[in-house]
C-alpha cells in the first residue's frame, strides 16, 4: 500500500489528524494495534477547548457535539468547605464544552467509515521504518500476513506506550519528567451531576472533582494512594468519601447510584522533545503527558494536529516552513500546558509530605486567587486554553 501520511494510532489524535488531512486533499491510512471496540471502550475526560471544538467543525465532525455537548461558562474550586466560581467566559470571553472523549473518537471513527478512508485496526507487531531518510514504512502483521504501507511522512499518535516515540534513536531524544505520588479514582454512573459546572475540591482527606459527561451521566474522581486497588473501593464507600470532601450543601444535592465502570488512574507530567525526526512526526501522548487536573490532554492533542495537519498540507504545495517550525511551535504551546497543569494539580491536592505548612500556603494562594480578579483571569486563561 501507499499513502502520502501513515497515522499510526486511531485514537482522537490519529483521527483527527486523518480528519483534518482529509479535508485538505491529503490521502493518509490508519493502524491501530487495537480493536475499535477496544479504542472506543477507553473512558477519557471531556473539557473541550473552543479550539478543539472549531477544529472539529472544520473537519465537519461536530454535529452531535453540537447538538449535546454542554457549554460551560466557567467552574468552581472548593476549599474551606466554600465554593468559589470562576467567570470563564466574563473573564475571557471564551467558554469550554463538556463532551466525553469517547463520544469525540466515536464522532471521528463514524465519519472515516463513512468517507471511506482506510483504516487498520488489530494489527500486531506494529514498526516504523526509514523516518530517517526519504521512503519512510509501516509494517504490521494482519491476520498472520505481512503487509507494509510506504508513506511520505509518519505520524504517531500511538500514545505515550506506543512504538513511533519507542522508535526514536535514544540520543536523540531528551524527556522530562515528574511522577506523582497518588492517582485519581474515578467512577462513572448514571446519575445527575451534583452542579451544572465541573467543582474542584481542595480538602485535608485529598483532592475530589465532581465533573459530567452529559446532563444524566456524572464523573467523579477522588485522590488516592497510587498503590490502592479499585476492588478495596466499593460504589458506597466511594459515595461515602466523596461526601466527607464535599461541603455539606452540597453533599446533601449529590444523587448516587452504582457505578457504570471505577478505575484508578496514576498522574504524571512528561514531555519529550524534539516531536520530529525526519520525516517522523509525534503528537498528542506519543510526546506529552498532563495531570487530568487542568483537562488538557485531548485538547493538547489537538493542538498539535492542527499544526501537523496545516504543515503537511503546505508541504504539498511547495511549502515546508510549518514542517520545520513543528515541535518548536507545538512544544511552545506544550510547556504552558504543562506549567498550568502542575500548578493546579499542586494547588488541590493534599501533599502529606509537606505538612501544616504546605496546607497553609495552598489557602493563602486559594484566598489571594478569589480577592483578585486579574489571579482569576490568569487561570481563566489557561483553563480556556491557549491560542496556537
Amino acid at each position: 500500500m501507499k499513502t502520502q501520511v501513515a497515522i499510526v494510532g486511531a485514537g482522537p489524535a490519529g483521527l483527527l489528524l486523518g480528519a483534518l488531512l482529509h479535508r485538505r486533499g491529503v490521502d493518509n491510512i490508519v493502524v491501530e494495534q487495537r480493536s475499535a471496540e477496544y479504542v472506543l471502550g477507553r473512558i477519557r475526560a471531556g473539557v473541550l477547548e473552543q479550539i478543539t471544538v472549531d477544529l472539529l467543525a472544520e473537519a465537519g465532525i461536530d454535529a452531535r457535539l453540537r447538538a449535546e455537548g454542554l457549554p460551560h461558562d466557567g467552574f468552581e474550586m472548593c476549599f474551606g468547605g466554600q465554593r468559589h466560581r470562576i467567570d470563564l467566559f466574563g473573564l475571557t470571553g471564551r467558554r469550554v464544552t463538556v463532551y466525553g472523549q469517547t463520544e469525540v473518537t466515536h464522532d471521528l471513527m463514524d465519519a472515516r467509515t463513512a468517507q471511506g478512508q482506510p483504516s487498520v485496526y488489530e494489527a500486531q507487531q506494529v514498526s516504523v521504518h526509514g523516518f530517517d531518510g526519504s521512503t519512510p514504512r509501516v509494517r504490521y502483521l494482519k491476520d498472520g500476513r505481512a503487509e507494509e504501507i510506504e508513506c511520505d511522512f509518519i505520524a504517531g499518535c500511538d500514545g505515550f506506550h506506543g512504538v513511533c516515540r519507542a522508535s526514536v534513536p535514544a540520543a536523540a531524544l531528551r524527556s522530562f519528567e515528574k511522577v506523582y505520588a497518588f492517582g485519581w479514582l474515578g467512577l462513572l454512573a448514571d446519575v445527575p451531576p451534583v452542579a451544572h459546572e465541573l467543582i474542584y475540591v481542595n480538602h485535608e482527606r485529598g483532592f475530589a472533582l465532581c465533573s459530567m459527561r452529559s446532563k444524566t451521566r456524572s464523573r467523579y474522581y477522588l485522590q488516592c494512594a497510587l498503590d490502592d486497588d479499585v476492588a478495596h473501593w466499593s460504589d458506597d464507600t466511594f459515595w461515602a468519601e466523596l461526601k466527607r470532601r464535599l461541603p455539606p450543601e452540597t453533599a446533601r444535592h449529590l444523587v448516587t447510584g452504582p457505578s457504570l465502570e471505577k478505575s484508578i488512574a496514576p498522574l504524571r507530567s512528561f514531555v519529550t522533545e524534539p516531536m520530529r525526526f525526519g520525516r517522523l512526526f509525534l503528537a498528542g501522548d506519543a510526546a506529552h503527558i498532563v495531570p487530568p487536573t487542568g483537562a488538557k490532554g485531548l485538547n493538547l492533542a489537538a493542538g498539535d494536529v492542527a499544526l501537523l495537519s496545516r504543515a503537511l498540507a503546505e508541504h504539498y504545495r511547495g511549502h515546508d516552513e510549518g514542517i520545520e517550525n513543528y515541535s518548536q511551535r507545538a512544544l511552545a504551546r506544550v510547556w504552558k500546558a504543562e506549567r498550568f497543569s502542575w500548578w493546579l494539580t499542586g494547588l488541590m491536592h493534599h501533599f502529606p509530605e509537606n505538612g501544616e505548612f504546605g496546607a497553609k500556603m495552598q489557602h493563602a494562594e486559594l484566598d489571594y486567587l478569589f480577592d483578585s480578579r486579574a489571579a482569576q483571569h490568569v487561570v481563566a486563561e489557561n483553563y480556556v486554553g491557549l491560542a496556537l
